[in-house]
């Protein structure tokens, strides 16, 4: 189903939870796969995913269209997962380089989030390293092959900021592959 049929279907009480599944049903494992890429855990990704959507049926009503469908989601989706990174950070009151061992430790655990390839779990290993938000912005433009302007979009950065985060989230990498 079109975006624009959804949310003309959202709009009719009598159509309203019926469109919302379509919307579910269409961009739940996106979002699912883009939050379990920031938090890893399965766990962790299947709550914030929930979350996401809780939001997005608490705000469809007032998306005011300016914006894609998905980016609007999108945008829930990242901000979610920045601020659940932030707060177990807090929580834990853990450094930027224990949260990333521990994310190491449940990536090399769990069966499902690396082919078990040694270089993608190296890959993996090195992309825990960068910061966040570099992090995310790396994902978006190489696993997901989005275009700078939709990362821009999303992110709610200037295209020449996401260009130079994603610049030296390559020159991190890279010295991590050939340190490791």
């Amino acid at each position: 189903m079109e975006d624009q049929v959804i949310l003309e279907k959202f709009k009719e009480a009598e159509s309203q939870h019926y469109a919302f599944n379509q919307l579910v049903t269409k961009y739940q494992e996106k979002i699912y796969w883009l939050v379990r890429k920031m938090v890893i855990d399965h766990e962790d990704a299947d709550d914030l995913t929930q979350e996401v959507f809780i939001k997005v049926w608490q705000n469809l009503s007032s998306f005011k269209e300016q914006s894609k469908l998905y980016t609007w989601i999108y945008r829930i989706a990242v901000n979610e997962c920045l601020a659940f990174l932030k707060k177990k950070k807090r929580k834990f009151l853990l450094p930027i380089n224990d949260v990333s061992k521990e994310l190491t430790q449940k990536l090399t655990a769990d069966p499902y989030t690396v082919s078990g390839d040694e270089i993608a779990l190296k890959l993996q290993k090195a992309i825990l390293t960068l910061p966040d938000k570099q992090r995310l912005v790396f994902h978006m433009k190489y696993f997901d092959e989005m275009k700078y302007s939709e990362i821009s979009a999303i992110l709610e950065t200037s295209v020449g900021a996401l260009k130079a985060s994603y610049h030296l989230a390559v020159k991190k990498i890279e010295a991590f592959m050939q340190e490791n």
